[in-house]
């Protein structure tokens, strides 16, 4: 049996409640990450998940539903000292490295911001060293530490924040889409780092992302988000080879392969929002640990679709 690290139940974060621009950006989602594993939430832009990841931090004061944090209800936290544990436990990698980093900082100061604010070194020589092991486990030289952030590339600079964000030694990760804002050569050496880091301190990610390969490729599990909603949760390999719902379909239909025969009769499926039918949806199990967003009429039907793929698969193989 896992231990469940995070649980987020009937989450939602509207904007402008009440007023005629108001937007649904989290509408009631629910879902669950275990502790060690690494939790995909994948969508186009403005599906709701970077929201959903500063909600669960605390950079936003969610509208309705509950964050349960490692037993413990994240907005009933009061009180300086129990924030502070938090904010320590649950840290942040942003998606804009240029943008994340205080330029009149230098890295040194940038990374040991956390160490000073959680008086987690007894003095400057402590505070030091541990600013140089934190440079080296991202894959940096100490020497790095009297630099301003302007001076490196943007994958260094993700580096740089990814060290901030171990040096108060935290449990949960969530990745803001840390390697959208850099090139495809050094969005490999990045994922692999933080797989490394996660393997070594045995940490737990939320992993943001638009890029379904590449979420596939470090996840677990994978939630499929859309306009607000959580569509479908599964193993990264059913998702990435047997999902079902007509939105998860039409992301895995617009992935490119290195194969110019798949390429030539690759086939783009366009997901069309069904009109308002005044139906109940919600979240169901159609295999073990494969949920969809469907009416209770429509349960079968995916069971089916699902049977379908997987018959597939095993013909083809």
């Amino acid at each position: 049996m896992k231990k469940v690290l995070l649980k987020v139940n009937h989450l939602q974060q509207y904007f402008n409640v009440g007023r005629k621009d108001e937007v649904k950006a989290v509408d009631d989602i629910s879902f669950s990450i275990y502790e060690g594993e690494t939790f995909g939430l994948v969508g186009e832009s403005g599906s709701g998940k970077s929201t959903t990841g500063r909600t669960i931090i605390g950079l936003n004061t969610p509208t309705g539903g509950e964050i349960d944090f490692d037993g413990q209800d994240v907005m009933k936290i009061k009180g300086k000292k129990a924030l502070k544990e938090f904010r320590r436990d649950v840290q942040m990698i942003f998606q804009d490295p240029y943008a994340s980093l205080n330029p009149r900082m230098k890295v040194r100061d940038i990374i040991a911001e956390g160490i000073d604010i959680n008086g987690l070194a007894k003095d400057e020589k402590e505070r030091n060293q541990r600013v140089d092991e934190l440079l080296e486990t991202v894959g940096l030289n100490p020497s790095h530490g009297t630099r301003y952030p302007h001076e490196f590339s943007g994958g260094q600079r993700q580096r740089i924040g990814i060290a901030r964000a171990l040096a108060v030694k935290p449990k949960f990760i969530i990745c803001d889409e840390p390697i959208s804002a850099l090139d495809v050569s050094i969005q490999a050496q990045v994922v692999n780092l933080l797989q490394d880091l996660q393997a070594q301190q045995n940490l737990t990610y939320l992993f943001i992302a638009h890029d379904l390969s590449m979420v596939k490729h470090i996840s677990d599990r994978i939630g499929v988000m859309h306009l607000g909603k959580l569509l479908e949760v599964g193993t990264s390999d059913a998702i990435y080879n047997h999902g079902v719902h007509p939105y998860t379909e039409s992301l895995l239909s617009a992935i490119p392969l290195p194969d110019p025969d798949h390429e030539r009769n690759r086939k783009r499926i366009k997901y069309q929002v069904p009109p308002d039918d005044g139906k109940q949806r919600g979240m169901h199990e159609i295999a073990a640990g494969h949920y969809v967003y469907c009416t209770a009429d429509e349960i079968a039907f995916y069971q089916n679709k699902l049977q379908q793929k997987l018959a597939q698969t095993q013909t083809a193989s």
